[in-house]
């Protein structure tokens, strides 16, 4: 439940996911901009001129209003690729908000896994910390009955520091994960406070993970939005070729203008000052020291590019479902394997422990299995903590359970 509440701050929120909402509307803008270049265009004109002619002796000030229009037919598709490729840019910058969605979901999934195991370990290293001053205590108890040396006591003062040490590191790394978090949510870290679980949600957190499925299909990557962000953008490329290959054509312009002409103004509107003028315009340009074809084989260039990145990015998409998929099954294993070790390791220790009161072995053997039980269990921590990472990582992915 708190995970999931912070998914939502998060949506509400975060500062990347706010630049890609406002780079959504740039292009939605952009492409209302190209699709209104389809139609004709109409505006309002008044002007008032002074004129002279020294030779004829004349002089005077003429007043003009008219409403021209003008529309630009779009023989060649000029237009209309500009359009699509403003289309596709679009609907690229969706893909992106998408994909930023996910990246952001997936990396506060990550912080506030690695937050609670940073607790778990604590959590580990508090009970480690006990048992290490209960056996201070009875060391120096039987040093001071003359049944241990001294080395045994000093021995036990360093395990118990050392555990006070790696707890003191833990919570270092749980204080940045929690501003970490702070920082997506787009809140500074200082006002920022995620209360810690208690001792009896620790032991239930975090639940089994799922298993895999047997087989995956591979259009699951067509729901990645990376991807479909990056198709759009290579559609988007093509249609600019399509623009630069119509600037070797002549432009055609059809223009209506109307209005009033009058050297007095006041009858400035009327019947007898109304003009109007129509007819088409053809432009084409005959020289332009090969700017056009630089321009199309700048385009050309950058579609082959927007299909090269498309490329090298399914191919990295396969890498790491494949990368993850393999992680996942062999932690599973690993996980198995590293908690029989946690139960061994705790059973020498009893061991250990009743041996060095019957006075059979060191101190120095009641060391070394506490701190092979310490790191057994704290490494059975990790391989949870690093499974549940793995399943993120392919649920960013498109993969669903």
């Amino acid at each position: 439940p708190e995970l999931n509440r912070l998914q939502d701050e998060l949506l509400q929120s975060n500062p990347s996911l706010l630049v890609l909402s406002a780079q959504g509307r740039q292009a939605q803008a952009a492409l209302a901009s190209a699709q209104a270049s389809l139609w004709p265009s109409l505006n309002l004109n008044t002007s008032a001129t002074r004129s002279a002619n020294q030779l004829a002796a004349v002089q005077g000030t003429s007043y003009m209003l008219s409403a021209p229009l003008t529309w630009e037919v779009d023989l060649w598709g000029r237009l209309d690729a500009l359009a699509q490729s403003a289309l596709a840019n679009l609907e690229a910058s969706r893909d992106d908000w998408a994909a930023g969605r996910r990246a952001a979901q997936s990396t506060l999934v990550q912080t506030y896994i690695a937050l609670r195991t940073a607790e778990r370990q604590r959590d580990a290293l508090v009970r480690a910390e006990q048992a290490y001053e209960r056996s201070l205590a009875l060391t120096q108890a039987r040093w001071q009955a003359g049944v241990a040396a001294s080395t045994d006591v000093a021995q036990a003062q360093t395990q118990w520091q050392s555990a006070r040490a790696q707890r003191i590191e833990v919570d270092i790394q749980r204080a940045q994960m929690e501003h970490a978090i702070a920082a997506l949510l787009g809140r500074p870290p200082a006002h920022f406070e995620l209360p810690p679980l208690t001792n009896g949600k620790l032991s239930t957190w975090p639940v089994t993970p799922p298993d895999l499925p047997a087989n995956i299909p591979a259009n699951l990557l067509d729901q990645r939005p990376d991807l479909q962000a990056a198709k759009r953008r290579f559609e988007a490329a093509n249609a600019q070729i399509g623009v630069a290959e119509a600037a070797f054509f002549p432009t055609v312009n059809f223009n209506l203008s109307a209005g009033y002409r009058s050297r007095e103004i006041g009858n400035w509107v009327s019947a007898s000052n109304q003009f109007w003028t129509v007819g088409p315009g053809l432009a084409l340009n005959l020289l332009d020291f090969g700017q056009r074809s630089a321009n199309r084989a700048q385009a050309l260039a950058l579609r082959d590019l927007a299909l090269a990145n498309y490329r090298q990015l399914v191919l990295k998409a396969y890498q790491d479902v494949e990368d993850q998929l393999v992680a996942s099954l062999q932690l599973q294993l690993q996980e198995q394997a590293q908690d029989l070790a946690w139960q061994s390791a705790r059973r020498n220790l009893e061991l250990t422990q009743a041996q060095y009161l019957a006075g059979t072995v060191s101190y120095l053997n009641v060391v070394v299995a506490q701190t092979s039980a310490l790191n057994a269990e704290r490494a059975w921590l990790d391989v949870q903590s690093r499974r549940w990472l793995t399943i993120n990582m392919l649920m960013a992915g498109g993969l669903r359970f």
